[in-house]
């Protein structure tokens, strides 16, 4: 009879497959994040039919911590700049507190390897961002425009911001204050 699955082990699984697809990229070797899992390589088959199924779920999996963690403690009751401020700062929070993951996801994103049913369930988890951003450009220069162009625009802004967070820690608060302000303008 079958060993019946671990949670714990799926999960040590997907974090070590984060970090060591943080450093190695999507080329990183199953075997070396069984390793780093620590678990037989062949273990991993367990949890994970292939490689890409492997990619799959991890990739499901961080787009919706991302979004949970933006959305986090969201204010409902405040107006709309409130809530796509509280959004947008939990946001860079969780990227920048999590760099390995923010890398693998990147990674992840252009991966031929994730399926476009994977891709609709991590958009699905990006619900309510959207919503914010469709109630954000309402009456702005922005209303007309695709809802995938505003959500490439806000991507690259929040990238370039964690970037300059990052290299500049000191002004972490008055570069991601910056952005939102120069985001928030092109929404309204």
């Amino acid at each position: 009879m079958a060993r019946p699955k671990s949670d714990d082990r799926r999960n040590a699984i997907l974090s070590a497959a984060t970090r060591i697809i943080a450093i190695e990229g999507l080329s990183a070797a199953t075997a070396a994040i069984a390793k780093e899992a620590g678990i037989p390589n062949g273990s991993l088959f367990t949890y994970f039919e292939t490689k890409a199924d492997l990619l799959n779920q991890l990739y499901v999996e961080l787009k919706t911590e991302m979004a949970a963690a933006a959305l986090e403690r969201l204010p409902l009751a405040s107006d709309i700049h409130t809530q796509m401020r509280h959004m947008w700062f939990h946001s860079l929070r969780w990227a920048t507190s999590y760099p390995e993951k923010r890398r693998t996801l990147a990674h992840l994103a252009v991966s031929e390897d994730i399926t476009p049913d994977s891709r609709q369930k991590g958009h699905q988890t990006m619900v309510g961002i959207a919503k914010l951003l469709e109630q954000s450009r309402q009456n702005g220069p922005m209303h007309d425009v695709p809802l995938a162009l505003v959500a490439a625009l806000m991507s690259a802004m929040a990238d370039a911001t964690i970037d300059f967070m990052t290299q500049d820690p000191a002004h972490a608060d008055k570069h991601a204050t910056a952005a939102f302000d120069a985001m928030w303008r092109m929404l309204t």
